[in-house]
């Protein structure tokens, strides 16, 4: 094996442990892996194959990630088939999709308080507070969420000069 597809491989492998440890596929983190490794696009074929997978569990995991915008269906002229690459902005998309279910969860707190404000009940006084605690969290972090976004929008215009 040689030295690039030694780091390749190891890659792929760690890749698949964080997605694992974020409670996503392990299939998951080896595909973004393999598509981040390689410079050109690659059929769902030659991406089952590299990851010696089916191709059906990769073609579920594929139409994932695509509904994510973290990687993109791309045209070959020499080839009927589909192949795939990175999205060119896939850590930034990733993180709007994790800004989303930030949303998600502010939007939840608000509508599970609203529920509960209107009852008259000491026995859901501690759920309240921790409804209001999630609110006021999950604010804070839609905030600085925005905030970086911001900010690396000015750090990707320096990259990309």
């Amino acid at each position: 094996m040689s030295f690039e597809e030694k780091v390749k491989h190891e890659v792929i492998k760690n890749f698949g442990v964080a997605y694992r440890a974020f409670g996503l596929s392990k299939l998951m983190g080896h595909i973004v892996a393999l598509l981040i490794s390689t410079p050109e696009p690659l059929s769902l074929e030659e991406i089952a194959k590299s990851l010696h997978r089916s191709k059906g569990p990769v073609s579920q995991i594929m139409r994932r990630l695509r509904d994510r915008n973290l990687i993109r269906r791309v045209w070959q002229p020499t080839s009927r088939k589909d192949f795939y690459e990175i999205n060119p902005e896939i850590f930034e998309n990733a993180f709007r999709n994790n800004l989303e279910l930030v949303k998600s969860n502010t939007r939840l707190a608000r509508q599970l308080k609203s529920v509960v404000g209107k009852e008259k009940n000491s026995h859901l006084d501690m759920l309240k507070m921790r409804l209001t605690e999630m609110e006021k969290f999950y604010e804070i972090m839609e905030k600085h969420h925005e905030n970086f976004l911001k900010e690396w929008s000015k750090e990707r215009t320096r990259i990309y000069k």
